[in-house]
């Protein structure tokens, strides 16, 4: 799925909360040695997907903070990607990365929410990126969350994950 540019917000903050509530979903109920499993050596496992996730929404909401506060420094920037290299996700709680994963979610939807057209436009300097407009880090946020959604299915299904229960919503 691609965001529509006939309205950005709306597709966003829909692809925002409905790749947020179905990656969690598909996770909840698995057991932990699926959880913890790398495909391939260099793959991460569901569990490394799902605190990479909140790894990602922490660091683009406060990136998102930073512009609608008008902070005139460059942006906050992490190379998200080698955390699940450098620490154990494996062994973290699920339950506690998606809690943590869903708390941020909330403040970003919140965040988002309040935000006009012109807040949509408004940008600020990144320090590797340049310019970006918080409505570019919202786009790349959710498009980032369809991917992953795509990408843990596609694991579950290929290590023949089935989880012992399935929510409507993620807990």
């Amino acid at each position: 799925m691609l965001i529509h540019d006939s309205d950005p917000q709306g597709w966003t903050l829909k692809a925002l909360r409905e790749a947020g509530n179905s990656l969690m979903s598909e996770l909840h109920g698995l057991d932990e040695r699926t959880l913890r499993r790398r495909p391939a050596d260099g793959d991460w496992s569901l569990k490394e997907i799902a605190a990479h996730m909140r790894d990602a929404e922490d660091l683009a909401l406060k990136q998102m903070t930073a512009i609608i506060e008008r902070v005139h420094r460059p942006l906050p920037a992490t190379d998200i990607d080698l955390l699940p290299h450098e620490r154990d996700y494996r062994s973290h709680d699920l339950d506690q990365l998606l809690s943590e994963y869903r708390a941020l979610r909330q403040q970003t939807t919140h965040l988002l929410w309040g935000t006009t057209g012109s807040d949509w436009r408004r940008k600020a300097t990144h320090p590797f990126r340049g310019e970006i407009a918080l409505g570019e880090i919202a786009r790349e946020l959710a498009q980032h969350a369809l991917e992953h959604l795509w990408q843990g299915r596609q694991m579950e299904h290929a290590l023949g994950a089935v989880a012992s229960t399935r929510e409507d919503d993620w807990p």
